[in-house]
């Protein structure tokens, strides 16, 4: 007689097909099914307890099965559990709305919901192509994004991003791009300096003589994160607005894995003061709880599409669950919490832990970068650190890592060889210690203990 886990094992390989996963390899080994969480632990069907170490992709805020989150989808339940935004609105999104533009960069005013990051990229990539023609402007068509961005997976979301593995194939469906530098620091000689000023120095050019055709600058503000968490020299982002601003391009900023205190401010963009046309968030919105997303705007976006009905400049756009009552009420309970405790000035106190647990891991033979925002960490590994020869990709260090992880009780997911440290922004000081130490456990032991077997 099959368990309850060989029964779930053997259906999942029939029948479920995982994002981001090359099944033949996922099918290869038993797979982790997770049961139930509790606080910032997932819990597998057999029981065991595993630290929650990428907060299920960068979404987790305050832990798993918290009270006041789970209270807040009851109450919202007994009164309503879905009814559209089409010409009519609920009340939590209206609560949120109003919240969402207190709490974001001054002149973001106008909040539509969307249902994932990558719809609400879609929505701001569409609007920003709208506000012009809605405004007679003609020609300004075209988009801006960064090399090695990443923005979602839909079709307009994939057509401003620029990571070769994930995009490529794809590329024949999508429209074309202006693709400029990401300030890497750490691959230039020069440092910060000379990043900044090659990804400036693009800009300017690109600005200069083609503005005219441009609709949008689109950048996950601060730290790019698919590409393997690279966080931006200081000054990059503002003096990116500054440029948007002086040649009529709208600023779209992606706050998706960057908002809700994971960088240590409320959102990225409060860092340096920029204040973006577009904005989309979404992951840590519900406090990772249901998947709901937005996309901000500013009165001058909104008033160009704000006409007559028979002018038709309507943004025709919408989800079907578009400000879900569900979602929205547990946002609203979520960002109540961030207030109730502090939660930005506790990010700011363990960010400083665990950049100094991690420093034991700056002089080992196969780390080549430890990079930090917040409670964004990525930790690149390297065959050589003097050399920086990268390992192939083959030899899935990264993953081989992370199984090790896993093995010690933390969960995480790599970007190729970057491991990736993102925890619940809940979680406290004792166990950050313990899952730093697991993190140079697995790292230590696979980098450094020869090839794989």
């Amino acid at each position: 007689m099959q368990t309850d886990y060989e029964r779930l094992a053997a259906t999942s390989q029939a029948h479920l097909w995982n994002p981001f996963t090359q099944m033949k390899d996922y099918h290869a080994s038993e797979p982790l099914i997770i049961e139930r969480g509790e606080g910032i632990r997932l819990y597998d069907i057999h029981g065991r307890a595993y630290f929650d170490g990428f907060s299920s992709v960068w979404l987790n805020i305050h832990g798993h099965n918290v009270p006041e989150l789970n209270q807040a989808i009851t109450d919202q339940l007994g009164r309503v559990a879905h009814s559209t935004l089409l010409g009519m609105a609920n009340v939590p999104a209206i609560e949120l709305a109003g919240k969402l533009a207190e709490i974001t960069p001054p002149g973001l005013t106008k909040v539509f919901y969307s249902d994932s990051g990558a719809t609400g990229v879609e929505i701001a990539i569409k609007m920003a192509f709208q506000y012009w023609h809605n405004r007679g402007v003609r020609g300004k068509t075209q988009f801006i994004t960064m090399n090695q961005a990443y923005h979602g997976d839909t079709i307009g979301a994939v057509s401003v991003g620029a990571i070769p593995l994930y995009h490529d194939v794809f590329r024949p469906m999508l429209f074309p791009s202006h693709v400029i530098p990401y300030p890497y620091a750490y691959r230039c000689e020069g440092g910060e300096t000379e990043a900044l000023e090659t990804t400036l120095t693009a800009l300017r050019r690109l600005l200069h003589s083609q503005a005219a055709s441009i609709a949008a600058l689109i950048v996950e503000p601060i730290v790019q994160g698919a590409s393997g968490i690279i966080v931006m020299p200081p000054g990059c982002l503002r003096e990116i607005a500054k440029l948007c601003r002086e040649h009529d391009v709208l600023l779209i900023a992606d706050e998706v894995a960057t908002g809700f205190g994971r960088t240590g401010e409320m959102f990225a963009c409060d860092l340096e003061g920029v204040s973006p046309d577009l904005m989309i968030i979404g992951k840590g919105l519900t406090g990772g709880y249901l998947p709901v997303a937005a996309t901000l705007a500013t009165d001058e976006v909104y008033d160009a599409f704000y006409a007559d009905y028979g002018e038709q400049k309507t943004f025709f756009h919408g989800h079907s669950f578009t400000g879900n009552p569900l979602g929205c009420a547990v946002a609203l309970a979520s960002l109540k919490l961030f207030e109730e405790r502090s939660m930005l000035s506790g990010v700011r106190a363990k960010a400083s832990l665990v950049e100094h647990r991690l420093a034991a891991l700056k002089e080992r033979p196969h780390v080549g970068d430890i990079r930090q925002q917040g409670l964004m960490i990525g930790i690149e590994l390297v065959r050589d650190k003097n050399t920086r020869e990268p390992y192939e990709w083959v030899e899935r260090i990264g993953v081989r890592t992370s199984l090790k992880a896993r093995e010690l009780g933390m969960l995480t997911r790599p970007l190729g060889n970057v491991i990736v440290f993102i925890p619940p922004l809940a979680s406290s000081e004792a166990e950050l210690e313990l899952m730093t130490a697991i993190l140079v456990e697995a790292i230590i032991c696979v980098t450094e203990s020869g090839p794989a077997a």
